[in-house]
C-alpha cells in the first residue's frame, strides 16, 4: 500500500495555469511559484466579486482522537465527488504549520487519493506565507523593545507588554524565557515568550482582511501593551503597521493549487481552531464563491471549536452565509469515544460504537442551532464492521440526519459520489443561517452562552485575573466583539481526559486578551497553550531527504 506522499509524489499535475482557467483565472492574473502553485493577484479577487455567488458547504467533524478522523481528505474527496458529478467546484484550505507537520500530526494536504498537490510544498515552506507572517510580527516585537529602550515616549510599562514573538515550530522551551539581558546596550529586561506562528494575531488579520488597506488599519489596532496607568498601546502608535503591511502584502493573495483530480484549490491561511478561529482566509473563501458554483471549505478540529468559530466570527465578518454542513465521523474515533484504547480499535465492537454516539449526537445537535442542514460523512476504513455501521446509520436515521459512507481516501472523487448527492439534496433545502450569539450581549454572556450552549458546560468560571480584564477590555469599548475561545480540542469540556460528550462541568477560563485588529476578545482555557511542544517522538525523527532532493517519510 502506498503512503500519502508516494501516491502524491506519483501524480501528474496539470500546469497551474490550466488548473486557472477551469475556473476563469486567465495567466496574466497568476503569479506563478514554480509550475504548479501560484498566487491569484488582488486585482483580480476583486474584480471578480460583480460575479454570481456560488453554495458554500462547510466540512467539520466531531472531536478528534488519535484514531484521526479524516477531515481534510474528507473536504479534498467531496470537492471531486461534485466535480465528478458535474458541478463547478473549488475547494479551500487552511496552510499547514510546520510546528504539527514536524510534530505529532504530520501533513495536513489531505491523504490517500484525496490529496491537493504539490503535497511536500504545501506541507513546508508553499509560498512562504507563514514566514511573512512571522517576520511582521517579530517586527512589531521588536519595534516595541526598541521604543522601550529608546525613552519609551509611550510611557510603556514594560510588565504589560502582550505581544510576544512566535516562530512556526513546537518549541515549548520558549513558552516563557526573559529578554533584554546583557546590560543597557541590550535593551529593558523583561519577561516574555514566544508562541507558535499560526496563532499570531498577524495570521488572524490576514485571515480577515479583504484587501491591502483593510489589513493595515488592522494592523495598526494591535494593542501591544499597556502604560503605567493603563492605556493600550497599538502598533499604530509605534507606527509598525506600514512596515509590517510591506512585508505581508505578497501574503495577502490566495494560492492557488489542485486536487489529485486537478480540482482546483486555494489554500490560504492556517489558524489553528484550538488557540485562534481556525478558518481560510475571508479572501479565498469570497474569491472561490464567485468562481465556482460550488465551494467546500474546512474548519478546524471538532465542530465545538472550528465550526463555532466559522460560524460565529468569519461568517459574521465576511458576511457569509453557508448552505450546508458536513459532519465527519469514523467508527474508530466513536468507538474510542465510547472507551476503546487505540490499540484496540481493529476489533469489531458495535457496543463501543453505541457507547461513542453521543459525541457525534452532540456535534449534530450543536450544528443544528445554526440553522444548518447537516450530512454525516462516515469515514470509512477496512476494519470497519457492518454491525459497526449500523449503529451509526441508525443513529443518524432516528436523529432526522442524512448519512453517507465515504471512501474517498481510497478511492478519490469516485469514494464520495453518494456524499456529494446527499449535500446537494441538502443544499437544496435551503439554509437559516444564524449566529449563536448577539454581540450585544456582555463579553462573559458570550463565553457562557457558548460553554452552556456548544459544550454542555453547567457554568463558567472566571479566574480572578481573567474577570478583570474581561471588565477593563469592554471599558476600552471592545466588548462587542465576538469571543474565540482557545480550547483542548479533545473534549467538550476544558479537561482532555473527558471523552464523549460530558456534562455537570464548569468551563474554567484562566485568561482573557483583546486582539483588537482581528476584531475578537480570546478567551485561554484550562491548560491549553500557544506554543505547543513537539511530542516524544516527532515526525520530525522520520523525514529525510535522499540525494536527488526526494522527501520521504513526511506523511
Amino acid at each position: 500500500m502506498l503512503s500519502d506522499i508516494e501516491i502524491a509524489q506519483k501524480a501528474e499535475m496539470k500546469p497551474i495555469v490550466e488548473i486557472g482557467e477551469k475556473v476563469g483565472i486567465a495567466p496574466e492574473n497568476l503569479e506563478n511559484y514554480g509550475p504548479y502553485k501560484a498566487k491569484v493577484s488582488l486585482k483580480f479577487t476583486n474584480e471578480v466579486l460583480s460575479k454570481p455567488q456560488g453554495k458554500l458547504i462547510l466540512v467539520t467533524a466531531i472531536s478528534p482522537t488519535p484514531a484521526g478522523e479524516g477531515k481534510t481528505t474528507t473536504t479534498v474527496g467531496l470537492g471531486q465527488a461534485l466535480s465528478k458529478l458535474g458541478k463547478k467546484t473549488m475547494i479551500c484550505l487552511r496552510e499547514p504549520s510546520l510546528g504539527p507537520c514536524m510534530g505529532i500530526k504530520g501533513g495536513a494536504a489531505g491523504g490517500g487519493y484525496s490529496q491537493v498537490v504539490p503535497m511536500e510544498d504545501i506541507n513546508l515552506h508553499f509560498t512562504g506565507d507563514l514566514h511573512a507572517i512571522t517576520a511582521a510580527h517579530n517586527l512589531l516585537a521588536a519595534m516595541v523593545d526598541n521604543h522601550i529602550q529608546q525613552g519609551n515616549e509611550l510611557n510603556i510599562d514594560p510588565r504589560r507588554v502582550v505581544w510576544n514573538r512566535v516562530m512556526d515550530m513546537n518549541d515549548r522551551v520558549l513558552r516563557h524565557i526573559v529578554v533584554g539581558l546583557g546590560g543597557h546596550a541590550n535593551g529593558v529586561p523583561r519577561e516574555g515568550g514566544f508562541d507558535i506562528t499560526v496563532a499570531s494575531e498577524v495570521m488572524a488579520i490576514l485571515c480577515l482582511a479583504d484587501s491591502i488597506h483593510d489589513m493595515k488599519e488592522r494592523f495598526a489596532r494591535i494593542i501591544v501593551g499597556y502604560t503605567y496607568d493603563n492605556k493600550p498601546v497599538t502598533a499604530g502608535d509605534i507606527h509598525a503597521q506600514g512596515a509590517m503591511t510591506a512585508l505581508m502584502k505578497d501574503a495577502l493573495k490566495p494560492n492557488l493549487v489542485q486536487t489529485l483530480e486537478h480540482v482546483p484549490a486555494f489554500i490560504h491561511g492556517g489558524p489553528f481552531a484550538n488557540i485562534a478561529h481556525g478558518c481560510n482566509s475571508v479572501l479565498a473563501t469570497r474569491t472561490a464563491l464567485h468562481l465556482a458554483d460550488y465551494v467546500v471549505t474546512e474548519a478546524g478540529f471538532g465542530a465545538d471549536l472550528g465550526a463555532e468559530k466559522f460560524l460565529d466570527i468569519k461568517c459574521r465578518f465576511a458576511g457569509l452565509k453557508p448552505d450546508a454542513a458536513v459532519l465527519v465521523a469514523t467508527i474508530r474515533a466513536l468507538k474510542m469515544n465510547g472507551g476503546k484504547a487505540k490499540n484496540e480499535l481493529t476489533e469489531s465492537d458495535p457496543e463501543a460504537v453505541k457507547r461513542g454516539l453521543p459525541n457525534l449526537l452532540r456535534h449534530m445537535h450543536n450544528l443544528k442551532k445554526y440553522g444548518l442542514p447537516i450530512v454525516v460523512a462516515l469515514n470509512m476504513f477496512p476494519s470497519d464492521t457492518e454491525e459497526e455501521k449500523k449503529v451509526a446509520f441508525e443513529a443518524c436515521k432516528e436523529a432526522g440526519v442524512p448519512v453517507a459512507e465515504s471512501t474517498v481516501f481510497a478511492d478519490g472523487g469516485e469514494g464520495g459520489l453518494d456524499l456529494g448527492e446527499k449535500v446537494l439534496a441538502a443544499i437544496d433545502q435551503g439554509s437559516n443561517y444564524k449566529p449563536l450569539y448577539d454581540l450585544d450581549l456582555s463579553l462573559k454572556e458570550k463565553i457562557e452562552t457558548i460553554a452552556k450552549e456548544i459544550y454542555g458546560a453547567d457554568g463558567v468560571a472566571f479566574d480572578g485575573a481573567a474577570a478583570k480584564e474581561l471588565a477593563h477590555i469592554e471599558e476600552m469599548g471592545y466588548g462587542k466583539m465576538p469571543v474565540c475561545i482557545a480550547k483542548t480540542p479533545v473534549s467538550f469540556s476544558d479537561d482532555p481526559s473527558k471523552l464523549g460528550a460530558p456534562s455537570g462541568f464548569t468551563l474554567h477560563v484562566r485568561e482573557v486578551k483583546v486582539s483588537a485588529g482581528a476584531g475578537f476578545v480570546v478567551a485561554l482555557t484550562g491548560k491549553i497553550m500557544t506554543m505547543p511542544g513537539l511530542p516524544r517522538r516527532p515526525a520530525a525523527e522520520r523525514i529525510d531527504v535522499d540525494d536527488e532532493g526526494n522527501i520521504t517519510g513526511l506523511f
